[in-house]
């Protein structure tokens, strides 16, 4: 069964740091382009980073020098780093392979 499971959201003062994870099943990872995305209420999905079935990674310029893509061949799963978090950094966090999407994980930033 093909799966994408997010975790490792939360609620952050802002400057603050998160790890989401991504874990994978029913497909490898190596295969594909993995991305993330996010979601604010009322607003358009809005690609957040991306690590390329050949290598090479996309991060968006609103999240550029603060967050960084990974991925774990081996664990069969991407990491998204993010640090000096922003109010506006507010929103669901989802994975996707190209084909399909994991439920997402919240990621709040409020003092």
């Amino acid at each position: 069964q093909v799966a994408l499971v997010e975790s490792g959201g939360g609620l952050v003062q802002p400057g603050g740091s998160l790890r989401l994870s991504c874990e994978a099943s029913g497909f490898d990872i190596a295969d594909h382009t993995m991305s993330w995305y996010r979601q604010a209420p009322g607003q358009q999905r809005e690609l957040v980073a991306s690590v390329y079935r050949l290598g090479g990674t996309f991060h968006a310029q609103s999240v550029k020098g603060r967050f960084a893509i990974s991925r774990d061949e081996v664990k069969n799963a991407i990491f998204l780093q993010m640090n000096n978090l922003k109010d506006e950094d507010t929103a669901t966090y989802i994975c996707n392979n190209g084909d399909m999407s994991g439920p997402g994980t919240q990621v709040t930033v409020s003092s």
